[in-house]
This record gives structure tokens, sequence and C-alpha cells, in this order.
């Protein structure tokens, strides 16, 4: 399965951010700031990781079925997918 353009994109650019936000949290560390200050940026991180992940899972979801057939991946296999990021 191929991920449509804008799609990439998308997903692209919302793993840069979780990139930059990864890059403070690293900061955040090396300067010494409060714990639970770091812990809510790695949360945000996470969450943004997640969404990526789900935004993937979704197109190819999308694609199966507007397609009207499994695709390259079956529904065990995007199953097994989506559950990876719960």
């Amino acid at each position: 399965m191929k991920l449509e353009d804008d799609v990439v994109k998308s997903v692209t650019n919302r793993l840069r951010r979780a990139e930059g936000q990864l890059a403070g949290v690293i900061r955040m560390l090396e300067s010494g700031r409060d714990c639970k200050d770091v812990v809510t940026q790695l949360a945000a991180v996470s969450r943004a990781l997640d969404r990526a992940g789900f935004a993937v899972i979704a197109s190819g979801l999308t694609q199966c079925a507007s397609n009207g057939e499994q695709g390259e991946m079956d529904r065990e296999q995007l199953e097994k997918l989506f559950l990876s990021l719960a």
C-alpha cells in the first residue's frame, strides 16, 4: 500500500514537529529542568507520534475500503499495526 501524497506530507510535518519537541526535551534534561515539565513535554511527543501512526493506519484503512479490496495488507495485519500504537 502506498500512502497518498497529502497523507505523507501531513505525517511528515507532524513527525518533524515531534522531532523538534524531542530535541527540546533533551535540552530540558541537560539543563536540569523540573521533572514535571520534562514529563509534560514527553507526553506531548508521545501523543504526536501516536497521531502520526494513527494517520498512517487510517489512510491504509481508507484506501482498502475505497478500493473494495484488501490490498497488500489484510485486516489482521492492519489490526496488529493499530493495536501496536495503543
